[in-house]
């Protein structure tokens, strides 16, 4: 039977630390959290950042926009947050609604603010192995592997989902640690096969228990990334769990597992923002 990785405990653990950390600093990090729109997911999304924050000593600033806002309203939003001294950090809280494009709004957060590691910048530098902010699901994956794993040179990885938000940076994350990556996706031929050849499984393609166990093989370390609602409103990630979990040596549970990392690495990534914006050379 697989251990069950605790990411909520690692989580606790990273945010204690960061709250030491944040106390012992000359000034106060700041995060602003731009959320458009009623999505009712979105709002609980925000409510838990801004409580995070709150726990370990960053200052929130929430700034709500209407679901008719523009994209120049938006526009316009983030330019004042990128001016603002006191604001080390920009989300702009995804997905917006019908008729907004993300993307442009995304490059125009200052490459320095932009905790979610998303803006060309960024991305760019971590496929460079240069420093940056990077983005914050692939980084809470990342240690939760370390946790485990003293290293991970020569392990072989299968990364089921191609994101510019998960698949790819966590591909190019997995590549710096040394391992031989496999980067899967809807177009991928005998996914299955693929699978069963490596250490290290992750999923991220939104498909409810997709990743069966004749998927795994023995002693591997599966990671769900995935966040399904089934027609009886069940939770569920994009692992067969309980199958699974059977097989292999680890894996992370849905809820409890990704989730929380990904909110540790958002403050985590905070901090180090305001640290390179108040100490050091900007990035």
């Amino acid at each position: 039977m697989a251990k069950i990785i605790d990411g909520k405990a690692i989580a606790t653990n990273l945010n204690g630390q960061l709250q030491s950390e944040v106390a012992a600093l000359s000034f106060v990090p700041g995060l602003a959290v731009v959320l458009v729109g009623d999505d009712p997911a979105s709002q609980v999304y925000v409510r838990g950042k801004i409580k995070a924050c709150e726990k370990v000593g960053i200052k929130s600033f929430e700034h709500r926009l209407p679901a008719n806002a523009t994209q120049d309203d938006i526009a316009a939003c983030i330019d004042a947050l990128n001016a603002d001294e006191n604001v080390n950090g920009i989300l702009l809280q995804l997905p917006l609604p019908q008729g907004l494009n993300a993307k442009p709004l995304i490059q125009r957060i200052s490459p320095e603010k932009d905790v979610d590691g998303l803006t060309h910048v960024n991305m760019g530098r971590l496929m460079a192995g240069d420093e940056g902010l990077r983005p914050c699901t692939p980084s809470g994956c990342e240690i939760l592997l370390k946790e485990e794993f003293d290293s991970l040179a020569g392990k072989i990885a299968v990364v089921i989902g191609r994101s510019e938000l998960f698949g790819k940076p966590m591909a190019q994350i997995l590549l710096q640690n040394d391992c031989t990556v496999f980067q899967c996706h809807s177009k991928t031929k005998n996914l299955a096969s693929l699978c069963k050849q490596a250490d290290i499984v992750i999923a991220a393609v939104g498909r409810p228990e997709m990743v069966k166990a004749d998927w795994v093989k023995e002693g591997a370390f599966v990671i769900d990334v995935g966040i399904n609602r089934t027609a009886a409103g069940k939770l569920v990630g994009d692992v067969d769990f309980n199958a699974v979990a059977a097989k292999a040596d680890y894996i992370t549970p849905v809820p409890g597992g990704v989730g929380p990392m990904t909110i540790a690495m958002l403050l985590q990534n905070t901090v180090l923002a305001a640290k390179r914006q108040n100490q050091a050379p900007k990035i």
